[in-house]
């Protein structure tokens, strides 16, 4: 089911199998509880996440889902896949399936990675207007100069797209290692920016986003809720 809202009315003609004119004295009744409260009017409206009793019988219950996985390299941001393993195989929950991944890595990355059962929420999340930052080390074939830093917080035209992408920051750490922030995801950004220079990324491995950053205890392969703080912390 969508995470948006819809009216009770509806919900309860398709639970029941009833007429939505009949859901109204079932209101009337008080045989309704929506979040553990008597409901009256039919315009209500409810969402995926909106527990709802009727006769006290559970029709919905079921609660958002937020976790943070540690991607290893070699493993699909996908939910199933018939030939390669996912991040989905990963997890050892009932309620896996119900999940979906909220900024993809590619096989060959790592790093931090997001799940959740609310559209909404992973919506937001990657919309570009809201300029959720995403943070990546990154390892280089070859030496890398100031000339990367200019070139990346100019943005870079790529003409299959004909697109110029967003200015991005560029930290050289080490000789072939650098944290690369950026606020959009296009399709092998960071790989294509350092093609530019032709020089092959080794490897690339997300380490925040947003105000979200990797659970350094947890390994690879290992996943955790978000703790309500960080949860604040990514949605404000």
């Amino acid at each position: 089911m969508s995470s948006g809202s819809h009216r009770l009315d509806r919900f309860l003609s398709r639970s029941l199998s009833i007429n939505r004119r009949d859901v109204k004295p079932l209101l009337a009744q008080g045989r309704i509880l929506v979040d553990q409260q008597p409901v009256i009017g039919v315009e209500q409206l409810v969402d995926a996440f909106s527990q709802i009793v009727f006769d006290g019988r559970v029709l919905q219950s079921r609660l958002p889902v937020y976790l943070m996985l540690h991607k290893p390299v070699g493993i699909l941001s996908a939910t199933s896949d018939p030939q390669h393993p996912t991040v989905i195989d990963l997890l050892h929950r009932e309620d896996k399936t119900d999940l979906h991944i909220v900024g993809r890595l590619d096989r060959g990355s790592s790093g931090l990675l997001l799940l959740t059962n609310d559209g909404r929420w992973s919506r937001a999340l990657m919309a570009p207007e809201h300029n959720v930052a995403k943070v990546y080390l990154v390892t280089v074939a070859n030496p890398l100069t100031p000339d990367y830093v200019q070139a990346f917080a100019k943005g870079m035209y790529f003409g299959y797209e004909d697109i110029t992408t967003r200015p991005a920051t560029l930290e050289i750490l080490a000789a072939r290692l650098a944290r690369v922030t950026l606020v959009e995801g296009r399709y092998h950004q960071i790989k294509r920016m350092f093609g530019r220079f032709r020089n092959p990324v080794l490897g690339l491995h997300r380490i925040a986003i947003g105000t979200l950053s990797l659970d350094a205890a947890r390994a690879t392969g290992q996943s955790r809720d978000l703790t309500p703080t960080e949860l604040r912390g990514i949605q404000g």
